[in-house]
């Protein structure tokens, strides 16, 4: 049995960061000695690094190179040699999130219909594998987790938001690309969070109590037979839903409860084998790939937490800073989804909880540096929290690649920069003029100093809203698209929706 092994992140086919060190690491038996070599294609020495394994762990550390293919990456200790063949340098991405970036191609719009065909030698990706806890079958399954590139019937089970991204990125440099993808659907920002960082804010030490509080008392046994219940519950929910939706493709959520009953309330137990617990998937998921070198981050999240918390800005910030830590890199550019329009179909009434979301996710675009934000505020669906239409996901997450990272001119939403007092008007003004495409209501509003919003009449003027009412004499504050669902009406002449804010 080999005394070292690599993780399975290193391994044929593999894609290692272009332009900044490169970090192979892994685990083997302690005071080992071992060197790593890293060959072009023709054979000669790209760099190489000698180390000693400690705890466990070792990591070598590479010169930064340029964008090649076909390189190979060797590792010894003078008896067992580990060899990775066809190596890519280029790009690489980790993909995070929940389920709109857990949604796989074969179920994305297109998907059907690229696989059989598409080919791309350059584009690969890299699924963590999920685990909530640490069990024999989890180890396996990093063991043999690897790379896979683009061909025809593959990528299957690579996020589709992590694929169109890829493959615009690709065209547009010509280099290889890498997708690590790491999510799980229906998670929070907290469950990839280590307690040490969750610790360090009031918010995340909330989160850690309450799922301290819920699993007191209880036994791995009693929390596994409470969530086998849970998931019985809810998937046979689900089978009489497909039925009847199937049946009845134009039924709305309210229409199939009514029918069958409401779904069970998201509202999974948590205990020691839940991935739904803080800092879970943190230690099971997000490690395994720790520290590789990144090119940046794709992150969509924010749906679960968008009824838990109204600071979620805090959480994000936190988690992004985590991140740059981890992967070695202060600057490690953070390309975050805003979440779009939806609301479930049998809803009463409008929660107005994912415009504090969105907020919260436009204010760490503000305020951390080396970060892009991808609006999807004209993208989401009535009744259908998991849009198929991830092209225009990944594609605006390209545009802000381009912009964030690699500094060329991209095509962007235009945001609202600031906003003025004048003869009984507000004017908004923006980054970029806006055009009214639609008619109905123009989810504008403005409020006065009692805080009430009405809805404003709205005048358009090159980088300027004009906004007023006779209900608000003196208005000090705007909101746009301050709600769940809606379909809104005024975009850049890029054809990008004007961002949601509040102001």
């Amino acid at each position: 049995m080999p005394r070292f092994q690599l993780a399975s992140l290193f391994s044929d086919g593999a894609v290692l960061c272009r332009r900044k060190e490169i970090r192979v690491f892994g685990t083997g038996e302690d005071g080992l000695a071992l060197s790593a070599r890293l060959l072009d294609e023709g054979g000669k020495t790209l760099g190489q690094d000698e180390t000693v394994i400690c705890n466990g762990c070792f990591c070598f550390c590479l010169p930064p190179q340029e964008a090649r293919m076909g390189c190979v990456l060797t590792v010894t200790d003078g008896q067992d040699n580990t060899i990775c063949c066809d190596i890519a340098i280029g790009e690489v991405y980790l993909a995070g999130g929940q389920s709109n970036m857990e949604l796989e191609l074969q179920n994305a719009d297109e998907g059907q219909q690229l696989i059989p065909s598409h080919r791309n030698q350059q584009v690969r990706y890299f699924n963590v594998p999920k685990f909530a806890r640490f069990i024999p079958e989890a180890e396996e399954a990093n063991k043999n987790a690897r790379w896979v590139a683009v061909a025809p019937g593959t990528a299957k089970d690579m996020s589709a938001v992590g694929y169109f991204f890829a493959m615009k990125l690709q065209a547009h440099l010509r280099v290889p690309v890498g997708i690590i993808d790491c999510y799980w659907g229906g998670t929070s920002v907290t469950c990839w969070m280590s307690e040490e960082t969750l610790g360090k804010t009031a918010e995340g030490q909330r989160y850690l109590k309450e799922y301290q509080d819920s699993w007191a008392g209880k036994t791995m046994e009693q929390y596994l037979e409470e969530e086998g219940a849970f998931f019985s519950g809810l998937d046979a929910w689900a089978k009489q839903a497909d039925a009847l939706k199937a049946a009845h493709p134009e039924y709305t959520t309210k229409e199939i409860n009514e029918a069958i009953g409401p779904c069970p309330p998201w509202n999974p137990p948590v205990g020691e084998g839940s991935p739904f617990r803080p800092a879970g998937l943190y230690h099971t998921m997000l490690e395994r790939v720790v520290p590789a070198a990144l090119t940046g981050v794709l992150f969509y999240q924010g749906e679960e937490d968008s009824w838990r918390t109204r600071q979620y800005d805090v959480l994000l910030t936190s988690f992004i800073f985590q991140l740059r830590e981890l992967f070695m890199d202060g600057e490690l550019p953070f390309l975050n989804v805003q979440l779009p329009m939806w609301i479930d179909g049998a809803a009463t009434e409008d929660s107005k909880l994912w415009p504090v979301l969105r907020q919260a996710q436009q204010k760490v675009w503000r305020n951390v540096r080396n970060t892009g934000l991808a609006v999807l505020i004209d993208e989401g669906e009535f009744d259908n929290i998991h849009p198929m239409n991830k092209r225009v996901v990944g594609e605006r997450l390209y545009e802000c690649a381009l912009d964030v990272i690699y500094q060329e001119p991209a095509r962007l939403s235009p945001f609202a920069i600031g906003k003025y007092q004048k003869n009984g008007k507000l004017i908004v003004t923006l980054s970029a003029p806006v055009t009214d495409y639609g008619s109905g209501d123009s989810l504008m509003e403005i409020a006065g100093e009692d805080g009430a919003f009405q809805p404003a009449e709205v005048q358009l003027e090159e980088k300027q809203i004009i906004l007023s009412s006779p209900a608000v004499p003196r208005p000090i504050a705007a909101r746009y698209a301050w709600m769940d669902y809606a379909k809104v009406r005024l975009f850049g002449e890029n054809g990008l929706p004007l961002a949601p804010f509040a102001l």
